[in-house]
């Protein structure tokens, strides 16, 4: 695609979004379109499936993985570790201490790359900092993670590095999502009452 071309889809984009944000949302805006576009169009904010299932395996609690999906959706099947913010729910002031990390970085995905971004933008453009999206989101985890075989006589240690890495994100997923309705709703209740004492909230 022409680079004009590509920038005034993005710029259309960026303007819709501003268009239908809440008044006091689109007032707080820190960055206008253009700084927004240039940061979108570097690329530097997305994670790979592959760098997020690590970030899975090991744990990592330098980084949050949010769901913007609905609740339902969320019910069905998530990224282990994932916390559910609704795209809908974004601008809640009760998610403001979650989104505004300034030392851990926030992953946003959704079922592909579109309300991912969004919410990207919404975010980055009220100054909220580190904040990233996983390229392709649940779409790109299932072909990649859940998918993913490994065929031939020889594997390098690079090949063989990544595909355990895959191998073993796909055990967590699967182990996570399998679990009872019942036992599901406990375990995500958990999950929320401990990320509501780490934003300073009480039981």
């Amino acid at each position: 695609m022409d680079a004009r071309i590509k920038y005034s889809v993005l710029l259309i984009g960026v303007g819709i979004i501003l268009a239908f944000l809440p008044f006091n949302a689109a007032q707080t805006f820190q960055l206008k379109a253009d700084e927004l576009l240039s940061l979108s169009v570097s690329g530097d904010m997305y994670f790979s499936v592959d760098q997020v299932a690590r970030f899975v395996n090991n744990e990592d609690s330098t980084v949050q993985i949010i769901d913007i999906r609905s609740a339902e959706q969320y019910r069905e099947c998530n990224i282990p570790g994932s916390v559910n913010i609704p795209f809908s729910e974004l601008l809640n002031p009760l998610w403001e201490p979650t989104l505004n990390q300034k030392e851990i970085k926030t992953i946003f995905y959704g079922n592909g790359d579109q309300t991912a971004n969004y919410a990207w933008t919404i975010v980055t453009g009220m100054g909220y900092s580190n904040s990233y999206v996983m390229k392709g989101g649940l779409n790109e985890w299932f072909k990649t993670v859940m998918l993913s075989q490994y065929s031939g006589e020889k594997i390098t240690p690079a090949e063989n590095a990544r595909f355990e890495n895959r191998l073993n994100a796909r055990k967590i997923f699967t182990q996570i999502n399998s679990l009872p309705d019942s036992l599901k709703t406990r375990f995500f209740d958990a999950k929320r009452l401990t990320q509501s004492k780490l934003d300073g909230g009480c039981e």
